[in-house]
């Protein structure tokens, strides 16, 4: 089929790179010329494993190609998939200028039967919204449905998660367009959920609002385990094993960052409001969210007493491993806020200290060629991103290069009994008091 992704950022370059590698013929659209040049080159913005190769693989076989031209795009596509940014606003609503804007460009060119399809993460009704703008603005008579295919990518395992999803999802009303998206899904070996437009809307909230539940969830439990005096990870795997509850997400932390969550719990919680159905639950999962990173500064100044002029190592940039990705990045808040207070840090993240430079914060501390030169001489080492390599650290070299051997692990990756016996320090995320303990 042939197929036009409008928008090559995140979700429609991955999305437009896996459907052209099952033997679509895909247009991506931007308006972005630079971006349109650099895709046309082989180069990508960003850092998602396994997507480079595809691209440029799908690019040489000509089932892949980049335009800047909407109308090229509208006359190409028999599907045409809007995934532009949607970004939140000061209240806490999503910002519909970016998809209001394509489907009155899409209107201006549309001449023949086209599916319009909602790829982007949008308020429910929005799909009404795009088809009463196209309708207003298309020439009389020609005729078009909107359909609603929301994406459920996680940054890090992106391709996998397109190539072999767990379910797709696919809202309308209408036998002729959903022929058509069945057809674009025909490669893919999943179950398909057929919905009507606003309930496939609200799928993708519903799901990511639920997941960070999970994870404010496990976050409140840590403070539990903490005075308690008992180890989070064992109370979660404890609770996971359960086939109701599952493990997944149950991973307490720094809290969630990253482009999706933070922007789509908020937008969920202006819909129900708008709605005139207040979901205050997720009022206290925002909450629980951000009192994540204050009690972990906290404790680094209760170890530290005062941060000004202390030199600080900071593992990890990105919000999440295997990207990078600094959008709305617990890490970077973090660093924000240890510069805030006159702290000197060193960084080192192994995909997005590029993007990290280009940040106000960039400017304000050093970034190191490794972890451990970023540990060299530091007083604290603070992990902030659930890097492998982390994960895997020499513990013995680490107190070499370390100058005070302190270690505040945001992310649980280090076993505490295995860093007191190296001499360090140690303090978790729910397990501060237990590790104490263990170096006693």
């Amino acid at each position: 089929m042939k197929l036009t992704i409008i928008g090559s950022g995140y979700v429609g370059l991955t999305t437009g790179t896996c459907f052209a590698d099952v033997g679509h013929q895909v247009l991506c659209v931007d308006n972005d010329e630079r971006k349109v040049k650099s895709l046309q080159e082989g180069k990508i913005p960003i850092y998602e494993p396994g997507l480079e190769p595809l691209v440029r693989k799908n690019v040489a076989a000509r089932r892949l190609r980049f335009s800047s031209s909407i109308e090229e795009g509208v006359d190409h596509g028999e599907v045409l998939f809007i995934a532009v940014p949607t970004p939140p606003q000061d209240d806490g609503s999503v910002d519909l200028s970016f998809v209001e804007k394509v489907a009155r460009e899409i209107a201006q060119y549309l001449d023949s039967y086209r599916v319009v399809v909602d790829k982007s993460t949008v308020p429910v009704k929005t799909g009404e919204r795009v088809a009463q703008t196209i309708r207003r603005y298309a020439k009389p008579g020609v005729e078009f449905d909107v359909v609603s295919n929301p994406e459920f990518l996680r940054e890090g395992s992106a391709v996998e998660d397109l190539m072999k999803p767990d379910r797709i999802v696919i809202g309308g009303n209408s036998d002729r367009a959903l022929a058509l998206m069945q057809k674009v899904y025909e490669p893919f070996v999943a179950p398909v959920l057929v919905t009507d437009i606003n309930s496939a809307e609200l799928i993708k909230h519903a799901a990511n609002s639920f997941l960070a539940l999970k994870i404010s969830y496990a976050n409140a439990l840590s403070e539990i385990c903490e005075v308690a005096g008992a180890d989070v990870l064992k109370v979660v795997d404890g609770i996971g094993t359960d086939k109701r509850i599952g493990r997944a997400f149950l991973n307490a932390g720094l809290g969630y960052g990253g482009s999706c969550f933070p922007k789509d719990i908020a937008a969920f919680i202006a819909i129900s409001e708008q709605l005139g159905v207040p979901f205050s639950l997720l009022k206290e999962v925002q909450s629980i969210n951000q009192r994540q990173i204050t009690r972990f500064l906290d404790a680094i100044r209760e170890a530290l007493w005062v941060l000004k002029d202390k030199q600080l190592a900071v593992w990890g940039l990105a919000f999440k491993s295997n990207t990078d990705d600094v959008r709305s990045s617990v890490a970077i808040s973090l660093v924000e806020k240890l510069v805030a207070e006159g702290a000197n840090v060193t960084a080192y993240d192994p995909q997005a200290m590029e993007k990290a430079k280009e940040l106000p914060v960039g400017s304000k501390i050093k970034f190191a060629n490794s972890a451990m030169e970023a540990a060299e001489g530091a007083e604290a080492l603070i992990i902030a991103t659930e890097w492998p390599e982390f994960a895997a650290v020499d513990l013995a070299k680490l107190r070499e290069v370390i100058r005070t051997p302190l270690i505040f692990d945001g992310r649980n990756l280090l076993d505490p009994g295995s860093a007191t016996n190296f001499g360090f320090q140690y303090r978790g995320i729910g397990r501060g008091i237990n590790a104490e303990r263990t170096a006693e």
